[in-house]
């Protein structure tokens, strides 16, 4: 029986509403955070507490000053404490270089980088004392995969290899205290059933015939390794970031 809190960002669909399925526990406490989607996260609140478990939102937009703090802070406050964090919100531009601009590079760094720099500081106390400590950031494939017959995500890719860094600085830190650290990297992952998608079936072909296993991933595939790095079974993994991308090099 589960009795953690924990803090999952972007969990209005995606990755961040499969991860609180797949992690959801009779007795757990949730904070669900979404930057406007409130509707989607309402379901995916309901569908927690049908697991048993306790499930509050919050609505902020991380690329606010200060907003990372805030949902650490807002967590503790309602619940006591801090367990397990996902910092899964984030969203990828495939503006180019001379087109992105500093606009898109510092909206980019203030929604993902700085966001998570903040809470991760505020939460170091916090999962100091945790006996589950666990911290899941989601990153991406584009810090690591550069290749001319994929998109290239100049301003989102910097930000999340910023995050990167700053996830395997926070688990030099907690790792005396026996709290975990990582890092999943998705690749193309299919968007939820019913959900708009800007590309043709004929863009999807074309897309998966890019990927060694010829397909995107799934929203529950990449909460399936979320699941294990919060687990007792993963006390011994931290600063990693594990890919999830059917094979992109």
């Amino acid at each position: 029986m589960g009795e953690r809190i924990i803090l999952i960002t972007g969990a209005a669909s995606g990755i961040g509403a499969a991860a609180a399925r797949k992690l959801a526990q009779s007795g757990d406490r949730f904070l669900l955070h979404t930057r406007a989607n409130l509707d989607g996260l309402n379901v995916v609140a309901e569908q927690v507490r049908s697991k048993g478990a306790t499930a509050e939102t919050v609505l902020k937009d991380l690329a606010e000053p200060g907003a990372g703090r805030y949902l650490i802070d807002a967590c503790s406050e309602r619940f006591g404490g801090l367990d397990i964090l996902v910092a899964n919100a984030g969203y990828a531009d495939k503006a180019p270089l001379g087109e992105a601009g500093t606009e898109k590079f510092e909206q980019a760094q203030n929604a993902i980088s700085r966001s998570f720099f903040e809470m991760a500081e505020t939460a170091l106390p916090l999962l100091e004392v945790s006996t589950e400590g666990r911290v899941i950031a989601v990153g991406a494939f584009g810090p690591h995969v550069w290749r001319t017959d994929l998109p290239a995500f100049p301003a989102t890719a910097a930000a999340k290899a910023s995050l990167e860094a700053t996830a395997r600085a926070f688990a030099l830190t907690l790792a005396p205290s026996g709290a975990t650290v990582n890092v999943v990297a998705p690749g193309f992952i299919e968007k939820d059933p019913g959900t708009h998608s800007a590309m043709t079936p004929e863009g999807v072909a074309a897309l998966s015939a890019h990927i060694p296993m010829g397909r995107r991933g799934t929203a529950d595939e990449v909460a399936a390794v979320i699941g294990f790095l919060a687990s007792s079974e993963a006390s011994y993994v931290t600063g990693q970031v594990i890919h999830v991308n059917g094979g992109l090099i």
